[in-house]
């Protein structure tokens, strides 16, 4: 592993347990055990930091989102294990979503968050679109399904339900079967055509 990615995987711990704000440069290199002029030669500055841990966080949940099973053999089964794999209680997982929300958070009060958030939210969304269409080839959705609308609203569902889950509002296990029943309520019970 490089020290690069010893400085975002660091950074993503601290935005976890601390928040944006809790982001220091000196803290950071503490936590990453390297010095801060490491941080600012691959970094720049404190913006480059955030943005680039926003992009790591967005890639590393890509990474364990990712199903082994061809999409084209179950495209609905498929869809649904894409999605139930942002709710699993490991440390990473736990860790980057709480991170991604402190981000979300965040962005509320720093505009300078938004756009880079909007991309990395748009292509979580457009992947989530593009695997109920593949379903809707295959007839496990409904043709009459907006497949953009539906993977807006999943997409959220998701969202609100991680957090809801990590802030112990929700266990996992309901938290998973909500899920399946917005996959239902958005696509339809598998096999049914509407």
């Amino acid at each position: 592993m490089s020290r690069r990615t010893d400085i975002l995987e660091a950074a993503v711990r601290v935005v976890a347990q601390r928040g944006i704000r809790g982001l220091r440069v000196e803290e950071l290199a503490q936590e990453a055990g390297v010095s801060t002029a490491l941080i600012y030669y691959h970094f720049r500055d404190r913006a480059g930091v955030v943005s680039s841990t926003l992009e790591f966080i967005s890639t590393r949940a890509e990474q364990y989102t990712e199903v082994d099973a061809d999409p084209e053999a179950d495209p609905r089964g498929h869809l649904e294990q894409t999605l139930l794999r942002e709710l699993q209680d490991t440390p990473m997982i736990v860790e980057n979503s709480t991170a991604w929300g402190e981000l979300r958070a965040s962005a509320i009060f720093q505009p300078e968050l938004r756009e880079q958030l909007r991309a990395a939210t748009a292509r979580w969304t457009d992947y989530i679109d593009e695997l109920i269409r593949t379903a809707q080839q295959h007839g496990s959705v409904p043709p009459e399904v907006d497949s953009g609308e539906a993977a807006e609203r999943l997409t959220a569902a998701i969202e609100g339900l991680s957090m809801r889950w990590l802030s112990g509002s929700l266990e996992l296990d309901r938290a998973r079967k909500l899920l399946r029943g917005n996959l239902i309520a958005e696509l339809g019970s598998p096999g049914e055509q509407r």
